[in-house]
């Protein structure tokens, strides 16, 4: 489960982080004029864990128990580490640490995913083993995607042709291309319609259907705060990176074929009411309870 709600972490994990000391996030809705973008702005409507949190303090506390949590899973790490090291594999085992998604953490007044924006869309992405060099930074873009052509490449194997992702390892050992565009798309929880995203080391643009799309200059506003989706100044980009998403896919029609597989999946379960009660409320529970 760690990082992840429930936040419960062992007291030696939460006591290197003392919540007094922790930050709030730079950017929430009604602090230095930023307004969240109304498809996000849904998402609070329909569930509001910051309005539910109540006070700053609490929020502080949430965040040191977030940053306890990672602490917690890189300690678990260790051991898998050090298992390797024991067991003489540690020079031809392929390491790659990265997580499913990021993590808002009070961000633009959310938490948990379900964004576009880098906090939530944004990975670790570690590689070790052999053909990798120690220490070394890569600035190309690169996603998920990426992993699979990875494990086979390191198993001697060929990579499928219908993967879009290409060889971290391949990417490590090559020139760096800031140009390179990834991919994301959410239509899960509390979305009131689909997202998309492409990106490459400076520009990204979101998409949404129904609602207006997004463009930020990550060079200068790293943060995402300020919108440049409709500015004439950056229509080049905006074009750009909008035909960049539609090359990848039809955001209108894979909304429509997700809602239409959600509608099949709700049906199942026998309708709106029943599904809405069909197990936990929150996060999956621990195994055997």
């Amino acid at each position: 489960m760690a990082p992840h709600f429930p936040l419960t972490v062992p007291q030696k994990y939460l006591d290197l982080y003392p919540a007094d000391d922790m930050p709030l996030p730079p950017v929430r809705p009604g602090v230095d004029g930023y307004e969240a973008h109304p498809w996000a702005a849904r998402m609070g409507d329909i569930e509001d864990s910051d309005t539910e949190l109540g006070s700053d303090q609490r929020r502080r506390e949430a965040i040191a128990a977030y940053y306890a949590l990672c602490t917690f899973v890189d300690d678990q790490i260790g051991k898998v580490l050090k298992a390797l090291d024991a067991s003489g594999q540690a020079d031809d085992t392929l390491i790659i640490y990265t997580s499913d998604h990021g993590e808002n953490l009070g961000m633009r007044g959310r938490w948990g995913k379900s964004l576009l924006y880098r906090e939530s869309t944004q990975v670790p992405m570690i590689l070790a083993g052999p053909g990798v060099v120690a220490g070394g930074q890569v600035h190309t873009p690169v996603s998920l995607m990426d992993i699979p052509p990875t494990i086979s490449q390191a198993f001697g194997l060929p990579a499928d042709p219908a993967w879009s992702g290409r060889s971290l390892t391949d990417i490590a050992s090559a020139p760096e291309d800031p140009r390179r565009l990834v991919f994301s798309e959410y239509h899960a929880a509390n979305s009131p319609s689909g997202g998309f995203m492409v990106a490459d080391a400076r520009w990204k643009y979101h998409e949404y259907v129904g609602f207006a799309p997004e463009l930020f200059d990550l060079e200068s506003d790293p943060l995402e705060r300020r919108n440049l989706a409709g500015d004439p100044a950056y229509a080049e980009q905006e074009y750009r990176m909008r035909s960049a998403l539609h090359d990848i896919c039809d955001p209108e029609s894979v909304d429509a074929r997700a809602k239409a597989d959600q509608d099949k999946l709700v049906a199942r379960f026998g309708g709106p009411e029943k599904a809405f009660h069909t197990g936990p409320s929150g996060a999956t529970p621990v195994p055997g309870t």
